[in-house]
């Protein structure tokens, strides 16, 4: 602010979502919120905070698993990577995955919407779960 005018910048086009920077974090799944993707298949939404180091209790990304037969091999890895059973025929409720701990690869990602604007936000990989 100068004089007691606002500067704004016109060509800021980007709303940047990112709450921690790139990087693997020991994170915790906070929340589960359970729902449909377009196709129909059940679809869990996991909520992610960082649970250790400087970025503790900062939100790490929002995450989803698709119980469908493409998302199979994915609900796989992060099962295995919480803790859980991840083969053969396994019973786990979303309330089973709130507050187990992983180590997660957080990525930053742009995506466009179709009015032309940016949105950045941290996203994990395909592969990005690891045992903690």
């Amino acid at each position: 602010m100068r004089g007691g005018r606002i500067e704004i910048d016109l060509d800021a086009h980007t709303m940047d979502y990112v709450v921690v920077p790139r990087g693997r974090y020991i994170c915790r799944v906070a929340e589960v919120r359970c729902g449909t993707n377009r196709a129909g298949a059940e679809r869990w939404a996991l909520r992610l905070v960082v649970a250790e180091g400087s970025h503790v209790g900062k939100q790490a990304a929002w995450d989803s698993l698709v119980f469908s037969p493409q998302g199979l091999p994915r609900i796989r890895i992060v099962f295995a990577a919480l803790g859980l059973p991840a083969s053969g025929k396994v019973q786990v409720g979303p309330e089973d995955l709130e507050g187990r701990l992983a180590k997660v690869d957080i990525h930053i990602a742009d995506f466009s919407t179709p009015s032309g604007e940016v949105i950045r936000r941290n996203q994990v990989p395909y592969d990005g779960f690891a045992p903690p």
